[in-house]
Formats: structure tokens, sequence, C-alpha cells
């Protein structure tokens, strides 16, 4: 299924109880870029569908601000990820789940980068998390 994610979906309302972003008069909704979620590392997991998007009649499917930062730790883009813990999700009982999901990538090429990255955003819990699991 086609869908919308990073920055853009951070900038709408999910289902979560989540913070998200707050500069969506900033973007450019005219210029959507949708991404496939079957060929996508977390399939369908965290999309929400029928969404409404600014300058849009038709309704979306969007990721909701987990699968986002996800999605754009994924892609390397740590820039538009900086804050995720404390700007975007801004809520603990997510921790977990976010971590479980991180772990998930251990594979990728960029582990060590998303390994720093976490620890930038999580400190001492994203460590700990490690090393209940002996990574």
């Amino acid at each position: 299924m086609l869908y919308l994610s990073g920055i853009y979906a951070l900038n709408l309302n999910c289902a979560l109880d989540t913070c998200g972003d707050w500069h969506q008069s900033s973007l450019r909704w005219d210029n959507l870029f949708l991404q496939e979620s079957k060929s996508a590392f977390f399939a369908d997991y965290g999309i929400e569908q029928n969404k409404n998007i600014p300058c849009h009649n038709e309704l979306f499917n969007v990721a909701n601000h987990i699968r986002a930062l996800l999605d754009l730790i994924i892609q390397g883009n740590f820039g538009l990820a900086q804050g995720m813990n404390n700007d975007f999700i801004c809520n603990d009982n997510y921790t977990m789940e976010i971590f479980n999901k991180i772990l998930l990538m251990q594979k990728l090429p960029h582990w060590g980068d998303i390994d720093i990255f976490m620890g930038r955003e999580y400190h001492g819990e994203w460590l700990d998390f490690k090393i209940a699991r002996n990574i």
C-alpha cells in the first residue's frame, strides 16, 4: 500500500498519544513523496488509513509518528529525526516499542549510526536496554 511518511507524517495528527511536529504550514503539501509498504522494512506496521492531508481532497494512508521516525532512521535521515524522544514522541509509554523496533535494524549497514543516534535521543535508557539484551 502507498503511504505518506517522514516529516510530512510527523506534521499530521495520528492515533498515538504523541506530540508530532508543528511546522505543517512550512511544508509543500502539493508535492508528496509516497512510499510502498510492501517493500518497506516494517511493511504495514504503524500505517493509519484514510487520513486527510492539507491541499488534497482524497484520503491517504499515513505513517503514525513512531513509524514516520523509524522510516527516517532507516533512511539515515537523522537530522529530521532529531528530537525524536523529547520533541516528537513525548511519551515514555512508547519507549520499549520503539527500542524493540530499532533493535530489528541491527543488520542494516548503518547500525553504528543508528546506535549513536538512539544514544543521543534516549541516553542511559538506550544503554540499559542494550546491556539487558547483551548488545
